[in-house]
């Protein structure tokens, strides 16, 4: 075989296995160009019974949230990485017949560190009115064990360092206010073994009281977290994504009655 042989032959190799690669971080992560083969792999779960599709969700005709725009800004756990794409911010738009923009890219930070990190991605949000900003508390900070960093005396908007967690939260709040001058809410994931991630949820709960952001705070809710394990094995396809069922009837009802609460509140 030819030198020339040889080379074409390596690199085809390569670009096999790099296919291969991305092909199976798609399915068994959802990360990456390939990810929707992860709807594969969880379509048979209990908790993606067509009784949980979207379209079978009734509208409530006079809810304070309806006509309202609200942004979500977050990573797999917004975007519904194990339940075929449909999250709480999915049905919350369906039962309340509000305009959503759900900006959810799998794997991605808060620290801003490349093209799909939360900030890169909201700096590209290019709706000029919301009435609600919600924003994700991402577990792949905690994963990728991202620096901390600390909350700054400033509300500068230029002062936060993006590459700590702290200061990609308050430049996403600090962004959040000046373009829509409208309520910011962050909410957290429930309760799992993590202390990077416990950390980051004592992190917030400090920023909370810088900028008086609203928090949903599923973590700490010890109400919340009480299941049992045949509930949690229907509404969570892991320790950290749920299912249709798990954002339906677990995770959707605090969010409806915290969002219509903080609408109810700009109101008055």
């Amino acid at each position: 075989m030819s030198n020339r042989k040889k080379l074409v032959s390596i690199v085809f190799s390569i670009l096999i296995f790099i296919i291969a690669w991305l092909a199976f971080c798609g399915y068994q992560w959802s990360w990456g160009p390939f990810v929707k083969l992860h709807d594969y792999k969880t379509a048979s779960l209990a908790g993606n019974n067509e009784q949980y599709a979207l379209d079978t969700i009734e509208v409530e005709r006079n809810s304070p949230l309806k006509n309202k725009n609200i942004v979500f800004l977050g990573s797999s756990v917004t975007y519904g990485a194990s339940s075929m794409g449909v999250s709480f911010a999915d049905y919350i738009g369906a039962m309340n017949d509000c305009n959503i923009i759900k900006e959810a890219v799998s794997g991605t930070t808060l620290v801003d560190e490349g093209v799909d990190s939360y900030i890169s991605r909201l700096n590209k949000i290019d709706t000029q009115n919301a009435d609600i900003f919600v924003c994700q508390l991402s577990t792949n900070d905690a994963t990728q064990k991202k620096p901390l960093g600390e909350i700054n005396n400033s509300e500068n908007i230029n002062d936060f360092d993006t590459k700590t967690v702290a200061g990609a939260i308050e430049y996403i709040i600090a962004y959040a206010k000046d373009k829509w001058d409208c309520p910011v809410v962050f909410y957290t994931n429930p309760k799992y073994d993590s202390a990077n991630y416990q950390a980051m949820v004592n992190l917030l709960l400090e920023i909370q009281k810088k900028w008086n952001i609203e928090i949903i705070d599923m973590y700490n809710d010890v109400d919340f977290n009480n299941i049992t394990d045949e509930q949690k094995s229907l509404y969570m396809a892991d320790s950290i994504h749920p299912t249709q069922a798990g954002y339906l009837e677990w995770w959707t009802p605090v969010f409806e009655n915290k969002l219509k609460e903080v609408i109810k509140n700009e109101s008055n």
